[in-house]
């Protein structure tokens, strides 16, 4: 009898095992994050770009700031945790490269664009090209500040190229950011002012009058890299890839921006290394 007993309790103690175990759930692996610090003029193009990563990566979660490109630098200086830099003036990777602040390898041109002259399609100046500003009357042209800018630094250089600086300077309405310059033509604000292409293609409020000499400024190249404060160096990895892809490559190119080929992206590539 007590051995009965002792058996049906074994049982049921099995039986009760048996029962949690099949009620213990997986423990699921939680998302990595991978931050990225990107120009103000790269926000529309990124918005089409990132839930595609998102979506072929669904264990990194995406978290962005956007900013000056300058000033995005500065912090990345100051020990900012970013995975991923991407300035819209390579110039400003090669900076932090210089002061070893760039992981090994990590370093890439991923897209090019061009500089341009626009104005507003509610109130447009009556300019039809960069020509017209010599001879047409212009009060408020908006421009970046150079302190703060990388689209500032180039507007400059090409103002001062084309002889425009003395004439003008005196009606130059500074924007922190790109973004800014086109809020104030947009507006109204300024009758005219100078922007990346990618800046001017997906804004409607403003329109193309006329494109700077290639010779007339720096070349504007984007550049991916990722920072020595970058803490998921596999998933930058993974990121840099992805924007060097065929599909990412097209897409780009329908917000203004001027593709790379696979020899330029890869003559810069190494292996990433922490």
């Amino acid at each position: 009898m007590r051995t009965a007993f002792r058996i049906r309790g074994i049982m049921a103690a099995v039986s009760l095992l048996i029962g949690l175990s099949w009620n213990i759930q997986p423990v699921q692996a939680q998302p990595e994050t991978l931050t990225i610090a990107a120009a103000n003029s790269l926000k529309e193009a990124l918005r089409k770009v990132l839930p595609r990563f998102e979506a072929e990566h669904r264990d990194i979660n995406l978290r962005v700031i956007y900013g000056p490109s300058q000033s995005l630098r500065k912090q990345i200086e100051e020990g900012a945790p970013v995975d991923i830099f991407l300035p819209s003036l390579f110039e400003e990777i090669d900076q932090l490269e210089a002061k070893g602040l760039i992981i090994q390898g990590t370093k890439r041109v991923f897209a090019a664009t061009s500089l341009v002259l626009i104005t507003g399609t509610t109130l447009p100046a009556p300019v039809s090209s960069i020509q017209d500003l010599q001879t047409i009357p212009i009060h408020r042209i908006a421009v970046g500040d150079p302190k703060t800018s990388s689209v500032g630094k180039v507007a400059a250089q090409f103002l001062k190229y084309s002889k425009l600086e003395p004439k003008l300077k005196s009606q130059y309405i500074l924007g922190e950011h790109s973004r800014a310059v086109l809020d104030l033509v947009a507006k109204g604000e300024a009758e005219i002012g100078v922007v990346y292409r990618t800046d001017a293609v997906p804004n409607s409020g403003v329109r193309i009058v006329d494109t700077a000499p290639v010779a007339s400024h720096t070349p504007v190249r984007y550049g991916v890299a990722a920072p020595w404060t970058a803490q998921n160096i596999s998933a930058a990895g993974d990121f840099i890839e992805f924007l060097l892809s065929h599909t990412i490559q097209t897409l780009l190119q329908e917000f203004g921006f001027d593709g790379v080929s696979p020899e330029v992206g890869f003559a810069q590539r190494e292996e990433v290394k922490p």
